[in-house]
């Protein structure tokens, strides 16, 4: 992977305060980009998540609706899936109670409700277990560990499913350290518009 870089004006021992002081940082620079910077990052991004998901070929595949200045996938998810008509896209669908999402069938232009963090999701159809999951990073290391908006809902969620985790982010976003937690789960692949990159285990970085 490229170089990281330490997260500067975090001072903090405690790990969670780290992580929330990196979260609010990281998701301010993001939500800071201008349109022009934005649409030139992702041009990159989608082009090496492309080449990744080709190589992979995945049939079903989760993504997240666009939130705080994540990476807008709509338009190249919409494309991926008139390319083959076996192909199956899947948002997930956050609990009311503490457990793992559920994916439901997304069909580009079709009425969606916003769930309680306002966010639109499939109100109705089958729960799908999707080969691939397209995971947005608010920052992340070389071993492929994220930090989420703390909820636990992607960890909870990789316990009791098996796909290929790839994290999605921009290359600032990249850390030395996220300081995990025991719970917490790495992704297999991190994409940034540098490139795609294998996460590195701890003990062979």
């Amino acid at each position: 992977m490229n170089s990281a870089h330490p997260a500067p004006g975090i001072d903090s021992a405690d790990p969670s305060e780290q992580r929330r002081a990196l979260r609010a940082r990281t998701i301010a620079a993001r939500q800071a980009l201008t349109a022009t910077h934005r649409a030139a990052l992702m041009r990159h991004l989608e082009i090496h998540l492309g080449e990744l998901v080709a190589r992979l070929a995945p049939t079903s595949l989760g993504f997240c609706w666009p939130y705080r200045g994540e990476p807008d996938l709509r338009a190249w998810v919409t494309h991926w899936l008139a390319a083959d008509s076996a192909r199956v896209a899947l948002l997930p669908v956050v609990p009311h109670q503490a457990g793992p999402m559920e994916f439901r069938r997304w069909i580009p232009g079709m009425e969606m409700p916003l769930d309680r963090h306002g966010i639109p999701h499939p109100a109705h159809g089958e729960a799908v277990v999707p080969d691939m999951i397209l995971v947005p990073c608010n920052a992340f290391d070389a071993a492929g560990y994220r930090v989420g908006y703390g909820g636990g809902y992607f960890d909870r969620t990789l316990a009791v499913m098996d796909p290929v985790a790839v994290g999605l982010g921009f290359e600032f976003a990249r850390v030395d350290d996220v300081w995990p937690q025991p719970h917490d789960r790495p992704m297999d692949w991190i994409v940034t518009e540098a490139g795609a990159f294998p996460a590195q285990p701890r003990n062979m970085r």
